[in-house]
């Protein structure tokens, strides 16, 4: 009963704007205030990002959360696998992420079968520095809806600027790639990471548009 009224809380939190006061969710709940500050202790031991305090109000901040729970050994593997490549091809940003999520999974798993201790590896050749460099700004250039300028060195060592909207990135065995639409080209079209020469991440966003999408690439292959 208490799960599913903690689960409800989270619910209504994201449902609102403004804060919510603990009176209101009292109500809600059928429940007294005393009840409501109690549920919202054990939210944020658990980890949800709720902001406020009794007598103010609290709101969900936004952000990513997960309660508490069980993976079967095979889920438990390919989770371990993905956070691993992520530390064996990622920039430095994103090995600190991954060390951050193995903290988090290693801090709610039991031993045994749910235990971090399990013999999978992910080696693979590292890309040039640059390439490295850039992941992170476009990572967030991606989420963000930045345009990207680019100078773009070919296969005949020629390097020409690109503007281009960013769409998505794909780790292969040896390199990075960006996927794009090209403003010049008026299509997609993929950089390799290795062989971008100088980017500078605008100021201008680009819109949702129908053709222009990473899902609308996918489609073409």
């Amino acid at each position: 009963m208490r799960t599913i009224r903690l689960f409800s809380i989270l619910d209504i939190l994201r449902s609102r704007r403004g804060a919510v006061p603990a009176a209101m969710l009292a109500e809600l709940m059928d429940v007294t205030e005393r009840t409501i500050y109690r549920d919202m202790a054990t939210l944020k031991a658990m980890g949800a990002p709720i902001r406020g305090e009794g007598g103010v109000g609290y709101v969900l901040e936004r952000g990513y959360f997960l309660p508490p729970m069980q993976f079967d050994p095979d889920e438990l593997d390919v989770i371990l696998l993905g956070i691993r490549m992520v530390k064996a091809r990622g920039d430095a940003a994103m090995r600190e992420i991954a060390e951050r999520v193995l903290g988090k999974l290693g801090a709610v798993l039991s031993e045994g079968d749910q235990s971090l201790n399990r013999p999978l590896l992910a080696v693979t050749k590292a890309s040039s520095a640059l390439g490295s460099e850039a992941l992170t700004p476009l990572r967030d250039a991606i989420r963000k809806r930045f345009k990207v300028q680019l100078g773009y060195c070919d296969t005949q060592e020629r390097v020409s600027g690109r503007l281009i909207r960013p769409l998505g990135l794909t780790a292969f065995e040896s390199v990075w790639v960006l996927t794009a639409w090209c403003e010049m080209r008026s299509d997609f079209r993929n950089f390799r990471l290795d062989r971008i020469r100088a980017y500078e991440v605008t100021a201008t966003r680009f819109p949702k548009e129908p053709g222009k999408e990473f899902q609308d690439y996918l489609k073409t292959l």
